[in-house]
Formats: structure tokens, C-alpha cells, sequence
């Protein structure tokens, strides 16, 4: 059961919960790296035994893991909790879901970086079915995809999206050749603040795209093809 939601004069979002307590709803992710017509970027950054509070996604979404652990998602309609596990360099497709909380259980930092797919939600009258989603196993290639020339490594394919991780050697570059899609990409560093933060995301209209490493040790990106605005 979704629950309705309650704008308050004040901006907030509410929601009652089955006990009749009012709830107030959070962004889905820690801060926002990045916002486009097509897509909206958060950090999602818990500590040890660290709680995302009470929220909403209201467009499907890819979790590309930066630094994985375990966690628990609690729902607010009082269904059994959801156990997840994600390792990093791991990705999740997830549709749309009722109100939850994310808790970490596994004892150390947790981190990611949530791809809000406005296209397939807010931006459509109705928020389109994608329906299980989809998630990568540690160690396992997607079936039919394989590691291409220009370096990729294919982490999770769906019709919505598909992911790769790409490494570039230190004082590197790599040509990468894209399908014709818009893409995200964002670098694979849990240690990143600020500016630093920010840069390290961004949107790529598809086609050639150079990845520089003027760093001392070699930089792992994930690059996501948006396969669903491919006739868009």
C-alpha cells in the first residue's frame, strides 16, 4: 500500500504512518551531485550503522555502489523488512517503491551514487513499468555482454539502462566509443567531498568520450548507457 503524501505549507512532504503517526519524508539520497532534464544524481553516504530516514522515489532509479556493504530496508506500511547486500563497483536497477528507510548493518561505511531516471517517472504522466528491476552479481558477466575493446566491463544490462566499470591506467586516457544515448558517469571514489564531489559525475550525450587519469594510481569509472531514451 503506498501512502498519500502531504505537502505542507513549509515545503515538507508528510505521510501518515499505519499508527496514525505523521511521518516526514527526506530526499532519496544525501545531497544531489547532479540534476538534468533526464536525470537527477544523489550521494547516498551512511556511516557505520548509519539510517537513511523515512522517503519516496518517485522515478525508477540505478544504485551504482562506490563503496558497498550490507543494509536493511524497512517499509513504513510494516511489510518485512528487505535484507541487501552490494559490493562495490556493483549496480541495481529498482522501480518505484512505497515509503522506506535504509539502515546499514554491515559495520562500516556505505556509499553510492542513485541515478533518478526522470524520463521513465516524473516526467511522464504516469510512472512507467520497469517491472523487478534488476541487480549485478559480484564476479559475473550479464548474459550476452562481454568486455569491449575500448576497455568497458559490463556490469548489469537491462532495456532501462545498462552499466559498465571502466579503468584507466594512472597519467592515462582511454577513448571510449558510446552508443548514440545520453550516459552517466561517475567516478569510483568513496573519499570524495565538495567540488571534488560534484565534478566527479556527469552526463554524456553518447559517442566518443575520453577519460583522463592525471592521478598516481589507476581510477575505476562506472558509465551507464540510458538505453530507454534511445528513441527520444
Amino acid at each position: 500500500m503506498q501512502q498519500d503524501v502531504v505537502v505542507a505549507p513549509d515545503g515538507t512532504e508528510v505521510v501518515v504512518a499505519p499508527d496514525g503517526t505523521e511521518v516526514t519524508l527526506v530526499g532519496v539520497g544525501t545531497a544531489v551531485l547532479l540534476d538534468t532534464p533526464r536525470v537527477r544524481v544523489w550521494d547516498v553516504h551512511l556511516p557505520a550503522h548509519g539510517r537513511h530516514p523515512w522517503h519516496l522515489h518517485r522515478n525508477p532509479y540505478v544504485v551504482l555502489s562506490i563503496d558497498g556493504s550490507s543494509g536493511r530496508m524497512d517499509w513504513l506500511d510494516g511489510r518485512e523488512p528487505r535484507h541487501i547486500v552490494e559490493y562495490t563497483g556493483g549496480a541495481v536497477l529498482r522501480p518505484v517503491s512505497p515509503v522506506h528507510r535504509l539502515t546499514e548493518t554491515g559495520g562500516k561505511r556505505y556509499r553510492n551514487r542513485l541515478v533518478e531516471l526522470k524520463e521513465l517517472g516524473e516526467n511522464l504522466p504516469r510512472v512507467a513499468d520497469i517491472g523487478e528491476g534488476g541487480r549485478s552479481v559480484e564476479g559475473v558477466l550479464p548474459a550476452g555482454l562481454e568486455l569491449l575493446p575500448d576497455g568497458r566491463h559490463p556490469v548489469l544490462a537491462d532495456d532501462v539502462a545498462t552499466v559498465w566499470t571502466v579503468t584507466v591506467p594512472p597519467g592515462k586516457e582511454r577513448e571510449l566509443d558510446l552508443a548514440d544515448v545520453p550516459h552517466v558517469t561517475a567516478l569510483i571514489d568513496a573519499d570524495l567531498e565538495g567540488a571534488a564531489l560534484e565534478a566527479s559525475v556527469a552526463e554524456h550525450p553518447g559517442g566518443p568520450l575520453t577519460l583522463q587519469n592525471p592521478g598516481d594510481g589507476p581510477r575505476t569509472w562506472f558509465v551507464v548507457s540510458l538505453d530507454h531514451l534511445e528513441d527520444r
